[in-house]
């Protein structure tokens, strides 16, 4: 099985934007956003994507991810047997030492959300902290893309 080892961090300022070698838009749907298990359609740069994660470690740390590309027509017929809500985003690809850091930047009713993730090759990996980087938020469920659909960040209470 593959894992997924990534750390989440909030993101404090927009200098990721000049850093970034890469960005792409990203929409996204869910099968199924069951704690512990969801089945993700994706659609990023015109090409479709299935994806199933298993529930994380107690850390939050690391979990199980099986991805595959599916043709673009495929996913936009999925994404009519998705739950309610739907992710929108822009990616930027972001190069720090040995590491590349997804900062995606929210839209619609998650407008304002910015989150960073590196991803490892051990739970206990040391990685170089770009500048840009904020609060720690690895394993807090609220920040997880399936529960951002069901309770977009703008309908928080801050």
């Amino acid at each position: 099985m593959a894992q997924e080892i990534e750390r989440k961090f909030l993101v404090k300022d927009n200098s990721y934007r000049e850093k970034a070698f890469s960005s792409s838009h990203i929409k996204q749907g869910y099968i199924c956003s069951a704690r512990g298990r969801t089945v993700r359609i994706r659609i990023r740069d015109g090409k479709g994507y299935l994806t199933i994660k298993g529930a994380s470690d107690s850390s939050g740390i690391s979990r199980y991810e099986w991805e595959r590309e599916i043709p673009l027509q495929e996913a936009e017929e999925l994404m009519s047997l998705c739950e309610p809500g739907m992710i929108d985003k822009t990616r930027f690809l972001v190069r720090v030492g040995q590491h590349v850091f997804e900062v995606d930047e929210f839209y619609g009713e998650n407008q304002g959300l910015v989150v960073a993730e590196v991803e490892l090759g051990s739970e206990n990996e040391d990685f170089e902290r770009p500048d840009f980087l904020g609060e720690e938020v690895t394993g807090q469920v609220k920040y997880y893309n399936s529960f951002l659909m069901k309770n977009p960040y703008t309908h928080w209470n801050r």
